[in-house]
């Protein structure tokens, strides 16, 4: 699976969010998107990420941002999710791992020496024509909404 870099064009992707409403990238078109994946609804990293997007959210629109969330959880869970922590933003339930797929970020991961395959936590920026703009794969949970900003 090749890795995706800066300059390159974006997966198009069409899948459904937490409401089950299908949301494509084509939606967002003329917008500047920041995709986040990450692995488990819930968890702490995933819920600091989240909630550092839910706390800047207004800042980031008015800055022209989209927010949206992918991991392979499914609806209810992300309903679910979202209703916990107030998060403004759709996430999408990819549960058949064709997104995480098409971006690169489902690989193995290692947890206490036990290897799994699982999502690996990355931010996508993609500019208004679909291009990617940035990469970030060391994310900060707690000040992933900073660092999009700082990167731009």
């Amino acid at each position: 699976m090749a890795t995706l870099t800066a300059g390159d064009k974006a997966p198009a992707f069409t899948a459904k969010d937490q409401n089950g409403n299908t949301v494509s990238l084509s939606d967002f078109k003329g917008k500047t998107v920041i995709l986040y994946f990450y692995p488990k609804d819930d968890t702490p990293g995933c819920t600091a990420e989240a909630c550092d997007f839910r706390d800047n959210y207004q800042s980031l629109i008015g800055k022209g941002f989209e927010v949206i969330g992918v991991s392979t959880d499914d609806e209810k869970s992300h309903k679910k999710f979202i209703t916990k922590h107030d998060l403004p933003f759709p996430l999408i339930a990819d549960t058949d791992h064709s997104v995480v797929e098409a971006y690169g970020v489902w690989g193995e991961k290692n947890m206490y020496g036990k290897k799994y395959m699982g999502t690996v936590r990355t931010t996508f920026i993609i500019d208004a024509d679909g291009n990617i703009q940035k990469v970030i794969d060391k994310v900060d949970t707690k000040a992933s909404s900073q660092q999009v900003l700082d990167l731009l």
